[in-house]
């Protein structure tokens, strides 16, 4: 491992194909400094014997204006070259979904990341970057990386230690890529199901999302700074999962009491957990925009909750301040004087950097407020050891994807399962003919959904895995008998079970809002109408980021699974199937009687389909 000496030269700049001393000449760094390696010391902020503070005091002492407005910039790595980063001291680069380098392999991604990263260097203060990335289920941007459930899954399975070691297997794969930043967990508490980040949240009870801030332990590690440790990021500060009839970026048309009740409690625990990093919704709070609320980001979140890390915008989030395209100088002073310390602004940040630097040269933005922003900043990334350790750990190549990592995917997506009804025909037989069929059963795409590999998601084959067919194969063994047949053509009374695969297409975000209901798609009612005709009895597997409309129909079905989005690991759906793991998971959310009676939560008074915190268990038993 590289590392900053105090006597030596910084190693790791030199195994970056960088100059000792990029600072000779430099009126940002004393000339002592730039007299030779015995003089590196000379500079205290590189010096990690020193506490994070006073490195800070020492490194903000020697910047300028453009190196501060630099570090508060956060570009999308289309748009933005590792030259540029080093020319207008970039304070971090970031991959929106879908944004790859070419081939998406881990090592091409570390190979860019690094690029940037020795663009940072070349500055003359040489402040390491930060690269960010929505790892929000494994390292879900990497082709081959490791695909875990969805936080709806890992909320059933009310696994808290599972879900930091979830987050721990994720930074050893982010490592190697050379992204130190993650933009999660989501701490949404999602309010209706008609949402389409239901699928992002571990649940509609503060209790469950408060608790899986155990992802938050993993990811940054015992340590941060240590090895394979990343900053994670609580999000979206705060109510984006109450806006009025599910709408995504809407408005929480709610009082005070209940937004401290209902969403603010997981950002409380991610706080006490030490989050480095807290990102703003673009919902807004009783038509105030988050991402201009002084009263809730300064006031509240750095207030009130003590929050020392920084604040960072979501994508474009600013430029929508006043619900007109294009960022102006006035929606920046906003932002920046709310309290958000880094803008994401992937295309345009040129342009931010003028608006901000106008905005602080007229007095608009305090000087104060671009040191504290800055302040924030530096300390993360000095408690993160960037300084020491800035490049891609390739060690950790070898984890993207591997065995371990899969085994632990699989025993989660075992515990996420639901078991919601079942007349016997669970578990399977394995000397059992069966027949399975659904276009969900054998597709990677589909049973991963959205934020997986690109931003919306897709079926098909698009990352190495194993389909749910594929796992009740290998699960059944040799005396089962398995035929397939994703429209259940075929089907005869010889089989002694039918298994229905079917739920949602992949989808992220505001594509997924579903305000009109939550109707079974025809193509999945078709599919197990056909299955029923032949006699056999039927076990529905739900693939899909939130309960269904499924009341109408469950009365003709022998069992139904809540599978929710479990990944790349489709043994673990058969795990449950066959019963080698028995049922575990609790419903995280209502499942409504009909899509009409969203929003439907825990203790509002109506009568849903299923309760919050129901499941079966083989034998009937609810728990």
């Amino acid at each position: 491992m590289y590392c900053f000496s105090v006597k030596a030269v910084p190693v790791r700049l030199l195994a970056a194909g960088l100059p000792a001393l990029l600072v000779l000449g430099s009126p940002a760094v004393p000339a002592t400094a730039a007299a030779g390696p015995a003089r590196a010391a000379a500079v205290p902020y590189l010096d990690p014997a020193l506490p994070v503070a006073a490195r800070v005091d020492d490194l903000l002492s020697r910047m300028s204006l453009d190196d501060k407005l630099g570090q508060m910039t956060q570009p999308e790595r289309r748009y933005v070259t590792p030259e540029e980063v080093g020319r207008y001291r970039i304070g971090s680069v970031m991959s929106a979904g879908g944004s790859a380098p070419s081939p998406n392999t881990a090592k091409s991604w570390a190979d860019m990341v690094d690029a940037y990263q020795r663009g940072a260097l070349s500055a003359p203060l040489r402040i390491p970057m930060m690269y960010g990335v929505d790892a929000v289920h494994g390292d879900n941007n990497v082709v081959g990386a490791t695909i875990f459930p969805h936080a709806i899954g890992l909320g059933a399975s009310r696994d808290p230690g599972l879900v930091r070691r979830i987050g721990a297997a994720t930074a050893e794969e982010m490592a190697a890529t050379g992204a130190d930043w993650d933009f999660a967990p989501c701490l949404c508490v999602a309010r209706d199901d008609r949402w389409g980040r239901t699928y992002e949240s571990f649940g509609e009870v503060p209790e469950l999302p408060s608790a899986m801030t155990s992802l938050i332990d993993g990811l940054q590690g015992p340590e941060p700074g240590g090895p394979a440790s990343v900053l994670a990021t609580a999000k979206h500060f705060v109510g984006d999962g109450g806006t009025e009839g599910g709408r995504d970026r809407g408005d929480a048309r709610i009082s005070e009491e209940e937004l401290r009740a209902v969403h603010l409690p997981p950002f409380r625990e991610a706080v006490r957990r030490g989050v480095g990093s807290v990102m703003v919704s673009y919902s807004s709070w009783n038509g105030v925009k988050m991402h201009a609320n002084r009263y809730l980001i300064s006031g509240v979140l750095k207030g009130e909750l003590g929050f020392g890390g920084f604040v960072v915008s979501d994508y474009q989030g600013v430029d929508r301040i006043d619900g007109e395209k294009g960022m102006t100088r006035d929606e920046i002073a906003k932002a920046v004087n709310a309290g958000i310390d880094m803008v994401m602004v992937p295309e345009k940040w040129k342009d931010f950097i003028a608006g901000l630097r106008a905005g602080v040269r007229d007095g608009t933005v305090p000087m104060a407020r671009v040191d504290d922003a800055n302040r924030r900043i530096l300390t993360q990334k000095m408690r993160f050891g960037l300084f020491e350790r800035p490049m891609a750990d390739r060690r950790y190549l070898r984890t993207v994807g591997s065995a371990a990592h899969r085994a632990l995917a699989r025993r989660a997506v075992a515990e996420s399962q639901v078991l919601l009804k079942n007349d016997g025909v669970l578990p399977l037989r394995r000397d059992a003919r069966i027949f399975v069929a659904g276009r969900s059963a054998d597709d990677i795409g589909m049973q991963s959904g959205g934020w997986t590999v690109t931003w919306q998601g897709a079926p098909g084959a698009t990352t190495p895995g194993t389909t749910i067919l594929q796992g009740i194969r290998q699960v059944a063994g040799e005396r089962a008998t398995i035929a397939y047949d994703r429209d259940g053509k075929g089907i005869d009374t010889s089989y002694d079970a039918a298994v229905a695969v079917v739920g949602e297409k992949p989808y992220a975000e505001y594509h997924g809002d579903r305000p009109d209901g939550l109707a079974l798609d025809e193509e999945d009612v078709r599919t197990i109408e056909r299955l029923r005709a032949s006699g056999v009895p039927v076990a529905v597997v739900l693939v899909s980021g939130r309960p269904l409309d499924v009341a109408s129909r469950l009365g003709g079905w022998n069992a139904l699974v809540a599978s929710w989005l479990p990944g790349t690991e489709g043994a673990g759906v058969a795990d449950v199937l066959f019963g080698d793991a028995r049922p575990a998971g609790r419903l995280p959310v209502t499942w409504p009687r009909d899509g009409g009676q969203e929003p439907v939560n825990r203790g509002d008074g109506k009568e849903p389909l299923f309760p919050f915190g129901y499941g079966l268990t083989y034998g009937g038993a609810a728990r």
